[in-house]
């Protein structure tokens, strides 16, 4: 198992749309492609109160590609995202990190 952590710093403002479009839309999509989240945060204390923080478990790289592809190339997921973008960007930019788990963590 491998976990995807996220972060999405939103354009001032923006954060109740994405989480909304996360709640509403998103959420629905990923469990369509088999998707796995394993917990989504923002932030109280730090750099910036404008960001969404979430965490995606995978069986492997290539599971990831598979479903994420999948995903970003579903026609529901283009229009929403489109739809919810009509008032403008949401997310200013991504950063991600692909993690393992040591064999010590109680996450495996």
């Amino acid at each position: 198992m491998i976990y995807e952590m996220r972060v999405y710093r939103c354009v001032p403002g923006r954060l109740p749309a994405l989480l909304k479009r996360f709640d509403s839309i998103t959420l629905k999509l990923w469990e369509k492609h088999g998707i796995k989240q394993a917990g989504f945060f923002t932030t109280l204390v730090g750099l910036s109160n404008q960001e969404l923080t979430y965490f995606l478990a995978w069986d492997s790289m290539a599971d990831r590609e598979k479903k994420w592809t999948a995903f970003q190339t579903d026609p529901a997921w283009l229009s929403a995202r489109a739809e919810t973008e009509k008032d403008g960007q949401i997310v200013e930019n991504i950063v991600n990190q692909f993690l393992q788990p040591t064999t010590f963590s109680s996450v495996k």
